[in-house]
């Protein structure tokens, strides 16, 4: 099954590149490595707000990440000259995780986003990753992820 009959079977539909709130690029390009910017979690299109441990949940924190993780194939569509079959591999994915200082499993909330990407992208999709808690994220999200591709 292609990437493009994933995504509508699972009924997604990819958006469009954000622009950056900052001085930064959404992506660069070095060779046949890209790498995304960090996307926050956004839900009914304003930023997803929260501590994980202290106002959500371990679920609502792994929704989050799943939100982030279709911003993030948009983006990389993009990046790909605007076909996702040019990803080879998501090689790595960072995810930071507004957390409480006694919330341990920032783990599994970033599994949102891994396991969507496994599912769209098949073997391509599973990648090395690491999930870590942070004190605080911009305009208080409870979840920023960023993730670095190669295209073919």
């Amino acid at each position: 099954m292609s990437v493009y009959d994933k995504l509508k079977e699972l009924n997604i539909t990819l958006p469009e590149v954000a622009l950056p709130a900052a001085a930064y690029l959404p992506y660069v390009q070095t060779g046949n490595l890209v790498f995304l910017s960090g996307h926050i979690a956004k839900k009914n299109g304003q930023p997803w707000v929260g501590k994980l441990g202290e106002n959500m949940g371990t679920d609502e924190g792994k929704q989050a990440a799943h939100a982030v993780a279709i911003d993030l194939l948009g983006t990389l569509q993009h990046a790909a000259g605007g076909d996702l079959n040019r990803v080879k591999r998501i090689v790595k994915v960072m995810s930071l995780v507004n957390s409480s200082t006694s919330y341990t499993e920032q783990h599994l909330v970033t599994n949102g986003c891994s396991e969507l990407l496994a599912e769209v992208m098949g073997d391509a999709g599973k990648h090395a990753r690491s999930a870590f808690g942070v004190a605080q994220i911009p305009m208080g999200c409870c979840v920023e992820i960023e993730l670095i591709a190669e295209l073919g």
